[in-house]
């Protein structure tokens, strides 16, 4: 294995001690001694190997692409390992499939989970499956930075100014999003506290809105979100996971601020202001605004979760919602909306082209200089195409083992786009329990790729099958 892989994965290893550490102080001071043995042997396994990883790992200036995209898989592979010891060593007799089910779907902030009734889980377990999610995406936001070559050149050219993509600092450069992850996520505590959330509920709520993640500490969101003011609030924290990362850095600690820093959130924001209108103009049954609201924040940042009165009729477009998700540089999931926006600017082009010839047209970028050559459509076109792709092959296969056809294409979505299930779309009830081992597998696979998305897994397999 590279020194870098492991140097990566050691960092991680250790960040999982620290939250063991953290679980095992807060089961002392509650008395939960019923699961502190699990949060023990978490503790030393991840000790184990992060000291190990990085003993023997180093900073490593040559490392290429297909290093940095196996060590991506790899640590969505490896550290949810560490992050079930605690579910499978639980009080709650469950598998170790089911153990790393769960974990899996914690890490890659998807929420599906196969725990029916959250109210009978003790509170470290549940803080515990909070945490999964919070790593989870801080994984995610490093892997973003490692792969960005892959998945978005034009984007690398807009934000060399703050980020340097050079393997020996990308540590440097990824402790920074650590300490803008971390104080976003003590803002969201701040604002649920000064709402009147319960400390527990806000501090399990902060780590999921931030990760863009599907697990609640409480079975019913309706319970907490009692007043519309509350329904409004929530919706504006889960846009945190919808908008880049890097707005709120930018917007404050940037002195010379350049539009391209802003481009896609602008985008991002306009696109919410068109949803809005939409369906407040058109769609809008219930005459309730903060529901509907609630709705779309819970869908386009891809979390997912939805009240008790949520609008059922309108669950295939919320679907949609899903599918193409938010900004490139946030925890959010889906194809990303500029991308669509791209290759829609691209397509129309093309059109008006064959009308007029004689007119030139440009992919230009309307708020920077940067234009959207062949190359780049022609990935933002393979990935929406590995989509369907993947889409069609898991809702096939998910029918193929007696699921019911609307279950499978809801359930193949939601996966592929990290999204947890909720009656938003038509499917709270789902069992992922009580669903064959095989599904398990292929759902832990799917989560997984809708992270690092399949291209760089095609990737992988072009080095290794299509050798000169």
């Amino acid at each position: 294995m590279n020194y870098f892989s492991l140097l990566y994965l050691g960092i991680f290893s250790l960040l999982i001690s620290i939250l063991s550490i953290f679980n095992i102080i807060y089961s002392y001071y509650f008395n939960l001694y019923l699961s502190i043995d699990s949060y023990v042997y978490s503790l030393i396994t991840s000790l184990i190997f992060g000291s190990f990883f990085l003993f023997k790992g180093k900073n490593n200036n040559k490392i290429n692409i297909y290093h940095k995209i196996l060590t991506v898989i790899l640590g969505y592979f490896f550290l949810p390992l560490i992050l079930s010891i605690p579910f499978y060593f639980s009080i709650y007799n469950i598998s170790f499939l089911d153990a790393y089910f769960e974990s899996v779907s914690g890490f890659t902030s998807t929420g599906f989970s196969i725990f029916d009734n959250i109210k009978h889980l003790d509170q470290s377990l549940i803080l515990w499956r909070s945490s999964t999610q919070w790593v989870g995406g801080l994984y995610f936001l490093f892997s973003i930075i490692l792969l960005i070559d892959i998945f978005d050149n034009n984007l690398r050219k807009s934000l060399t100014n703050f980020i340097s993509f050079d393997i020996s600092e990308t540590l440097k450069q990824s402790f920074k999003i650590l300490i803008l992850y971390s104080i976003l996520t003590f803002a969201i505590f701040v604002l649920l506290k000064i709402s009147d959330f319960r400390t527990f509920d806000s501090f399990n709520l902060s780590m999921s809105l931030i990760s863009s993640g599907g697990f609640l500490p409480f079975n019913n969101l309706s319970i907490i979100l009692n007043t519309n003011i509350k329904e409004v609030v929530f919706s504006i924290l889960m846009l945190v996971s919808f908008f880049s990362i890097f707005l709120s850095y930018n917007l404050v600690f940037l002195k010379n601020k350049n539009i391209n820093f802003f481009q896609e959130d602008i985008y991002l924001f306009f696109y919410l202001i068109f949803l809005v209108a939409i369906f407040f103009s058109f769609l809008n049954f219930e005459y309730d605004f903060s529901l509907l609201l609630f709705s779309i924040a819970s869908s386009v940042s891809n979390i997912g979760v939805s009240l008790d009165n949520s609008p059922k009729n309108l669950s295939f477009i919320f679907l949609i919602l899903v599918i193409i998700g938010g900004s490139f540089f946030s925890t959010s999931s889906g194809i990303r909306f500029l991308k669509l926006y791209v290759l829609f600017k691209f397509s129309i082009n093309n059109l008006i082209s064959h009308v007029r010839p004689k007119n030139i047209s440009i992919n230009k970028d309307p708020f920077s200089e940067i234009s959207f050559d062949k190359l780049i459509v022609n990935k933002y076109f393979l990935s929406v195409l590995i989509f369907i792709v993947s889409l069609s092959f898991l809702s096939s296969f998910l029918t193929f083992f007696a699921l019911t056809f609307e279950n499978s294409f809801k359930i193949s979505i939601l996966t592929l786009m990290n999204t947890v299930n909720s009656s938003l779309y038509g499917i709270e009830d789902f069992d992922f329990q009580n669903l064959q081992f095989i599904i398990k597998y292929i759902l832990i696979i799917f989560m997984i790729i809708g992270r690092v998305e399949l291209l760089t897994i095609l990737i992988i397999l072009k080095k290794f099958l299509f050798k000169n």
